[in-house]
């Protein structure tokens, strides 16, 4: 069932449909309550996603509109498997054709049959019946009916005769015990769904309606007071009927390599790891973007690439509508913005500053304070991921703050991320962002002990990471890990001091809620050993060695 899906225009600019199929969602996703609506695995990327009915069209008849609206090369490669995939379903429908006719030859066939043998059932089982009746009472004579019954019904009519409920007492709606998308199904392969348009929402407002904005759901799960939303490519805080704040994902990926960039000035302060391929997609994009580095060598690069440079922190605060800044620790963003001629000096109102940076949740609430007490605006927003992800654009990012200023990042995060999660006040984001590096860290730990164990007692241990990739623990980071520990390649992709900082910041945390976390502080250990062995500039990985000396 070949799809275009269409969506509202929002902030965020204008993006064409995207080719998918309907599928079978994995047993364990919820279906998300409210309008009708299908799984659909996108063509030309990895994205699955509940999309409502009114947002599909049928993809044969808009193909050619389509393709002249995008000319973007990952569009075109999605199309390209389009064709691919139907011209693999021709081939076996031109050769289950001819099968197919003599299959419906055979049933004919076997229905005549079949309806002269049920007179004759039907004979021997009226006389049958009558014997029951004497023998064993009405008990047994309703349940010979039912299983008469049986044989003209079909599965699903039986399905629902069959399913409990209390005896006597009609189902709620009887609508519900059928598969609502078959004839949904059928509207949509006839065409009939091209007319609908989607109506605005109560939890997302729609200020008009786009056809080639291809943002779409993800997924979904509620819960009484909060719900978690994964939106594809669009950045908004919706409201509960409750009024309480929605906390929503916005993924960010430009599936079609096509952003339309803020026309507001952008600066960036620090390019390591994490920076550099943020402010390389940020121009990539087509951003107006100031770069400044305290190693001011390593801006030459971005500088070539049409970047500005700035002398100071200040300067670029000064002349820059929003900063965003990534450094490696509380006292390196504290020194950024208090330090001499550092942010706060450039700060005026209207002035955003984004802190991109992992610390504290002490440390960014202070910082917020003496942003906001100039008149400026401010937003935490550390990624999740590594230098490879940062690359590819593909980061997650978690902000809190400025609400207003997070939509006015939109173009910047989808340059950057693939997914942006809005977490409410100052300090949320910063706590969360320890939380999911302390389960990292402690992950990379263990699978470094397990490898271990592994080669002392005479095991495999290649064959330890083919099990682990056929199990339930199977992903990239586990692979990837792995693969470096086996090749002894320790090249920084997340340095091995950073997660250490994180675990142990993670673990004061716990201890300001008096909150135990033993399963960190284990890690924790570890990971200052392998320091200790002058692992600190290597990638996490390298925690391996802590076991092997």
């Amino acid at each position: 069932c070949l799809m275009l899906s269409f969506f509202s225009r929002g902030k965020l600019g204008r993006y064409p449909p995207w080719p998918g199929k309907i599928v079978n969602p994995p047993k364990d996703l919820k279906k998300p309550r409210g309008k009708k609506c299908f799984f659909v695995k996108f063509f030309g990327t990895e994205d699955h996603a509940w999309i409502k009915v009114e947002q599909l069209k049928p993809y044969h008849p808009h193909k050619e509109e389509m393709i002249k609206i995008n000319k973007g090369k990952r569009f075109q490669q999605a199309v390209d498997a389009v064709e691919e995939f139907l011209r693999k379903n021709k081939g076996k429908d031109q050769a289950s054709s001819h099968n197919s006719t003599e299959e419906k030859n055979r049933r004919n066939s076997s229905e005549e049959r079949g309806k002269q043998s049920a007179g004759e059932e039907k004979r021997k089982a009226s006389l049958s019946e009558g014997k029951v009746k004497k023998g064993t009472g009405e008990g047994k004579k309703r349940v010979s009916s039912v299983s008469s019954e049986r044989g003209s019904k079909s599965p699903l009519k039986r399905a629902q005769d069959l399913s409990p409920r209390k005896r006597g007492r009609p189902p709620k709606d009887e609508k519900d015990l059928t598969i609502p998308e078959s004839s949904t199904v059928k509207r949509v392969m006839t065409g009939t769904v091209a007319g609908f348009k989607w109506p605005p929402s109560v939890s997302e407002p729609v200020k008009d309606s786009d056809p080639h904005f291809h943002h779409f759901l993800l997924s979904q799960t509620e819960k009484p007071a909060v719900c978690y939303q994964a939106i594809t490519k669009k950045l908004k805080v919706c409201e509960e009927e409750t009024g309480s704040t929605s906390i929503q994902a916005a993924d960010s990926t430009a599936v079609n390599g096509s952003i339309t960039p803020t026309d507001k000035k952008i600066g960036f302060l620090g390019l390591g790891l994490m920076g550099s391929g943020i402010v390389s997609n940020l121009l990539k994009m087509g951003h107006t973007v100031t770069v400044w580095n305290r190693t001011a060598e390593k801006c030459d690069l971005f500088i070539q690439e049409g970047a500005r440079l700035g002398r100071t922190p200040a300067e670029v605060v000064s002349t820059c509508d929003i900063t965003f800044a990534c450094v490696s620790d509380p006292k390196a963003a504290k020194d950024l913005v208090l330090g001499p001629s550092g942010v706060l000096q450039g700060i005026r109102p209207g002035k955003c500053y984004v802190d991109m940076s992992t610390v504290d949740a002490d440390t960014v609430t202070e910082l917020a304070q003496v942003i906001v007490s100039r008149g400026g605006r401010f937003l935490e927003a550390p990624v999740s991921g590594n230098q490879q992800l940062s690359n590819d654009g593909m980061l997650v990012i978690l902000a809190a703050g400025d609400r207003g200023l997070y939509e006015d990042c939109s173009s910047c995060f989808q340059a950057m991320g693939k997914t942006s999660f809005f977490l409410g006040e100052v300090g949320n984001a910063a706590k969360m962002m320890l939380i999911v590096n302390m389960v990292q860290g402690s992950f990379m730990a263990t699978i470094a002990e397990g490898l271990t164990l592994a080669q002392v007692t005479g095991q495999s241990q290649q064959t330890l990471l083919d099990i682990l990739n056929q199990g339930q623990l199977a992903s990239i980071f586990l692979d990837q890990k792995c693969q470096n520990i086996l090749q002894g390649n320790f090249k920084p992709d997340f340095y091995l001091k950073y997660i250490q900082k994180d675990l142990r910041l993670a673990i004061a945390l716990g201890d300001s809620v008096n909150h135990p976390t033993p399963m960190a502080a284990a890690a924790n250990e570890v990971y200052k050993r392998a320091k200790a062995l002058d692992q600190s500039d290597n990638d996490m990985s390298a925690v391996y060695r802590a076991y092997i000396h």
